[in-house]
């Protein structure tokens, strides 16, 4: 018997807000993290801003002993560590601390790479033929499963640990990936989520491709501009979004606090054919994504409320509207509200369809539509498609009951995930 799944954690590290409270208040405020990058300057880099998580000292400390900080160089793994563990306190769950591990619960948490601040001084080392100065910690920090290894240490985890990478597509496909474990009965509860590094050593691919915002070094709050007749690509983000995903036999039975329940998800490729390539998407299969995962969440177009949309701030924010409005079948005033994060954090990666997933919940549980920042342009071809009340510009205080998720990424692979308010 397939059980029902739901969500009893969160935890983040964004650029716009590190922990559950200060995010939350960003999203009502529509308050940009995204700031100037003097280092990406420094590097020539065509855009020079950044959406980085104002991480300090007791951030750090509460979750890291010092032996674990000696030689440490991982913004992905501190962040995802972070995240994860804020999650699984605010699920009210303790750590394992006996002799065995907690067989129940696992964690899938991904990652587009790791510890690559790490990887490049070990490169150096072994350049300058210090191999054996590279520390105990290398291995675990530049390994991509590095991040769950972390996790499953820190918490004790004795079921799945593991490490999933589906580009921009990451966060939103470990999520499913642990809904669908969780619902089969093969676990109890899922640590699910993913992470991205910061830095110009993860970013620089994007700025040589031209992808991403140069226009706006000047002004870094307005650079983000998704579904923006202004928009000019993308500003690279970085941080980490966490989800204790669980049975609800299991939250019942522990009295747990309950976000909202998932009814379903689907995961596809457009396998690069019919106008997909590594970089764009083939239409068709993105409509299938949403279409099967509607089939899959037992419920119609018409039900969903929201949705959390993907739209980077690119030429295909107008592409993604279309297909949108194609698969619902819902267009002009009769299409959901829909926002986009990235106009507040930029574009976090590998790390954006966990945070957004954050956010989508948070806004479903406490009935609010965060403002559309930086779209005051809106972009002609999308109000041909819907209407522009469907795009708040200011918060809006509304009664979701159904939203969607949706993520796509480079490969030509799609996500969209269908959570409910728990009843």
């Amino acid at each position: 018997m397939e059980r029902r799944v739901v969500i009893t954690g969160l935890g983040v590290v964004a650029p716009n807000g590190v922990g559950l409270e200060d995010f939350k208040s960003a999203l009502k405020e529509g308050r940009s993290g995204i700031q100037f990058d003097q280092q990406l300057a420094d590097l020539k880099f065509s855009c020079q801003v950044s959406g980085t998580p104002p991480i300090d000292k007791n951030n750090v400390d509460e979750y890291f002993t010092d032996l674990e900080l000696r030689n440490f160089n991982s913004t992905g793994i501190m962040y995802g560590v972070i995240a994860g563990l804020e999650a699984w306190k605010d699920a009210g769950l303790q750590i394992s601390e006996g002799k065995n591990p907690d067989w129940d619960s696992g964690t899938i948490f991904g990652t587009g790479t790791s510890g690559i601040e790490k990887f490049r001084e070990s490169i150096y080392k072994i350049d300058a033929l210090q191999t054996r100065r590279l520390g105990s910690t290398a291995v675990s920090q530049t390994m991509n499963s590095g991040i769950s290894a972390y996790l499953g240490g820190k918490l004790g985890l004795g079921n799945q640990v593991t490490t999933n990478s589906s580009a921009c597509t990451t966060g939103t496909e470990s999520i499913l990936m642990a809904f669908d474990r969780i619902k089969s009965g093969k676990a109890k509860r899922i640590l699910a989520g993913s992470t991205s590094d910061s830095g110009p050593y993860i970013w620089a691919g994007f700025d040589a491709i031209k992808v991403c915002n140069y226009k706006f070094n000047n002004d870094p709050e307005k650079a983000s501009r998704p579904m923006s007749a202004s928009a000019a690509g993308f500003v690279p983000g970085s941080g980490a979004g966490a989800l204790v995903i669980e049975d609800l036999e299991s939250a019942l039975a522990r009295n747990a606090k309950i976000y909202c329940e998932i009814l379903g998800g689907n995961l596809n490729s457009g396998g690069q054919r019919g106008g997909g390539s590594m970089t764009a998407p083939n239409s068709t299969a993105v409509q299938k994504c949403v279409k099967d995962a509607i089939l899959d969440a037992g419920i119609e177009a018409k039900d969903i409320d929201y949705i959390s949309g993907h739209l980077t701030a690119t030429s295909k924010d107008a592409t993604e509207i279309q297909n949108l409005a194609e698969a619902l079948n819902r267009s002009a005033k009769n299409f959901p509200y829909i926002n986009s994060l990235k106009a507040l954090t930029g574009h976090c990666l590998s790390a954006a369809g966990s945070i957004e997933t954050v956010a989508t919940i948070l806004q479903l549980t406490e009935n609010f539509v965060a403002p559309n920042k930086n779209c005051e342009d809106l972009n002609p071809e999308i109000t041909a498609i819907i209407d522009a009340k469907c795009i708040p510009q200011i918060l809006l205080n509304k009664e979701i009951n159904i939203a969607a998720k949706v993520s796509f990424g480079f490969g030509d692979v799609n996500g969209c995930i269908i959570i409910k308010k728990y009843s």
